[in-house]
């Protein structure tokens, strides 16, 4: 089937095959033309993902045309879908509109809060064929607006885990081991023992959120060890905006986007390469 699917098959297929589908953040016309025709180069299953801020900005109605058009340009199946929602209404509203997979991210809630809001998501998705991620623990850092302090980041308990998959019917579970989202002060610490742990006592797939800024082969230990979907955002964003900040500056003139988007299209494009290849993914679709 080609067009835009759910993430369950390709986050299955991924788990046996012991490789990760990369979740790529898009923001407009430009980056989801990036992220589209490197995975279809590289034959890799694809999910084109969006926070809140993204969707608000670029309108949902825009993505899911765009997602669709690409999708049958390439001749490719690719996932839309909803990253670090918290609202519950509006997953539901952009289930409606088109989106194939949806994160509800209660991890700052109380664990029975949590899961609550989680099976309310899951109850509602299911019956409509979109597939659900949640997060227990938290990630410190910052993804579009939602800042978490490192004093207010948790791993995710292993055994905790258990019970939360089972009482939510969750289809992937983002973990926190160490990752943050941004970029890090120093080097990244990952808790590879507790990763582990947590792959050998749940069945559903893996998601690692704050790849961007781990280092390939660090995030490849995550894969061999159980992770299956990797989100990238701001290893995209930033080498985007300073190829177009230095075309401008060799050209202060410049008017045309056709003209100064280019480059970083051209420079975001080579990340996309980069984390195909570190995914594993390549040939997998």
């Amino acid at each position: 089937m080609r067009g835009i699917i759910s993430t369950k098959e390709m986050l299955l297929s991924a788990q046996q095959g012991k490789y990760a589908v990369p979740a790529f953040n898009i923001h407009n016309l430009e980056t989801l033309q990036v992220v589209v025709e490197e995975a279809a180069n590289f034959e890799t299953p694809l999910i084109l993902a969006g926070t809140p801020g993204t969707i608000k900005y670029a309108g949902g109605e825009y993505l899911v045309a765009m997602a669709k058009a690409a999708a049958s340009k390439y001749n490719i199946s690719l996932a839309l879908h909803l990253d670090h929602f918290e609202d519950v209404a509006e997953i539901k509203q952009y289930i409606d509109m088109g989106f194939t997979s949806a994160m509800i991210d209660a991890s700052h809630q109380p664990f029975e809060k949590n899961i609550v809001m989680v099976k309310e998501v899951v109850e509602y998705a299911h019956t409509h064929g979109v597939t659900v991620e949640a997060e227990l623990g938290r990630l410190g850092g910052q993804e579009d607006d939602l800042v978490v302090e490192s004093k207010d980041s948790a791993y995710t308990d292993p055994l905790a885990a258990v019970e939360f998959v089972e009482r939510t019917k969750i289809d992937s579970l983002a973990v926190a081991i160490g990752t943050a989202h941004g970029l890090y002060k120093g080097k990244p610490k990952l808790d590879f023992d507790r990763l582990a742990e947590i792959r050998s006592k749940v069945s559903v797939p893996l998601v690692l959120h704050g790849a961007s800024d781990v280092p390939n082969d660090m995030v490849r230990r995550c894969i061999e060890l159980g992770i299956t979907k990797v989100n990238i955002a701001t290893d995209l964003k930033i080498p985007f905006a300073t190829a177009v900040k230095d075309y401008f500056q060799h050209n202060p003139d410049a008017n045309d986007p056709r003209r100064y988007m280019m480059p970083g299209k051209v420079a975001m494009g080579l990340v996309v390469i980069d984390k195909i290849i570190m995914c594993g993914s390549a040939g997998r679709a």
